[in-house]
């Protein structure tokens, strides 16, 4: 297949594009290469896989149709190029819906534009589900857990676009699964949930995973905001891909569809009582933390419940938390100089 993949130079996108090329796919990356690590994950895609960069942003159609020309039509596109976090959305809300919800509209538009319309994965996000203030929350010694929902949160959950970063991406994810109803696109919303792996450049604003193992690596202060006792599950990158490519290997079957994709309750974690002595054991020391005030709108808990995911796409995690941290702290370690330049330690 012919595939397309937006944001294709960012962590989650870098990864796809490798295993769809490995995979025999002609693959191409559309990234306007402003993200922290960018440009070296489009430098490592050149220099070890079959892929083509297009320089190009979201927000201008115009770049969505040269590519289009130039190297479609597309068989499949990845939409995954976003503004990622909560904090920056709301700071920078007109950036966010531009890239997001605009951005998305424009991927949709240049999809419906070609002859045969392309099977279109988009990468949503859990915050579509806002607060979620009506679940009952327990707290337990370590970690809190849901009352009343033992496998998470569902996929008909009801939304509550909380912050503008909920709102950007809450109205993509609608616009992308009405396009499927009103112009027969096959498209599949993946509604993500804490996805963590190797070629993570994360901050503390968001990629907690990947921001504690660096900071713990590198020495750098790490706050915990709240009592460490939140709760999220989740996912290996390697394994999100394998969702990818189920979607797309039974688009007939999935199209129009939305589904929840996380570790589910079996890979939940609580982020600093459960996620830290983990994370000491691999680094054989003790990790100082200081500790702040709540962050307005945290969830003590999300878990989702991939039940869906599991039965229409045949899918499942496989890399547990444990295995998974240690190959994210592994990398980190033997790219320390990368790391250290692309986060400016």
């Amino acid at each position: 297949m012919k595939i397309l993949v937006t944001g294709g130079a960012g962590f989650i996108g870098c990864h796809a594009c490798s295993t769809f090329a490995q995979a025999g796919h002609e693959v191409t990356a559309f990234d306007n290469l402003s993200r922290r690590g960018s440009r070296a994950n489009a430098d490592w895609l050149a220099g070890n896989f079959s892929v083509t960069l297009f320089e190009g942003d979201v927000r201008r159609f115009g770049d969505l149709r040269d590519c289009v020309a130039k190297r479609g039509p597309f068989e499949a596109i990845l939409h995954l190029a976003a503004q990622v976090a909560v904090t920056t959305s709301v700071s920078h809300p007109r950036e966010d819906f531009e890239i997001n919800a605009l951005g998305t509209f424009n991927v949709l538009e240049v999809a419906r534009s070609q002859t045969r319309p392309p099977t279109l994965l988009y990468a949503s996000t859990n915050k579509v589900y806002g607060g979620m203030e009506d679940v009952a929350v327990v707290e337990g010694e370590t970690r809190y857990r849901y009352r009343d929902l033992p496998g998470g949160i569902p996929a008909n959950h009801p939304l509550d676009f909380h912050s503008p970063y909920g709102c950007s991406k809450g109205a993509a994810d609608q616009y992308v699964r009405d396009y499927a109803r009103i112009y027969g696109i096959p498209t599949v919303v993946l509604r993500q949930s804490c996805i963590y792996g190797t070629r993570q450049f994360g901050v503390e604003d968001q990629g907690w995973v990947a921001w504690f193992v660096i900071a713990a690596a590198f020495g750098r202060p790490i706050t915990i905001y709240g009592d460490g006792k939140q709760v999220r599950d989740v996912l290996y990158v390697e394994d999100l891909v394998g969702a990818y490519k189920a979607a797309l290997e039974r688009s007939d079957q999935v199209a129009g569809r939305i589904f929840n994709v996380g570790g589910g309750p079996g890979y939940a974690m609580a982020i600093w009582t459960e996620f830290g002595p983990m994370l000491e054991e691999l680094l054989g020391r003790e990790i100082p933390v200081t500790h702040a005030e709540w962050r307005p709108g945290d969830q003590p808990v999300y878990i989702s419940d991939i039940r869906r995911a599991e039965e229409a796409l045949d899918w499942r995690p496989t890399i547990t938390p444990r295995d998974g941290i240690a190959r994210l702290y592994e990398w980190v370690q033997a790219n320390r100089d990368l790391v250290a330049r692309e986060l400016g330690f």
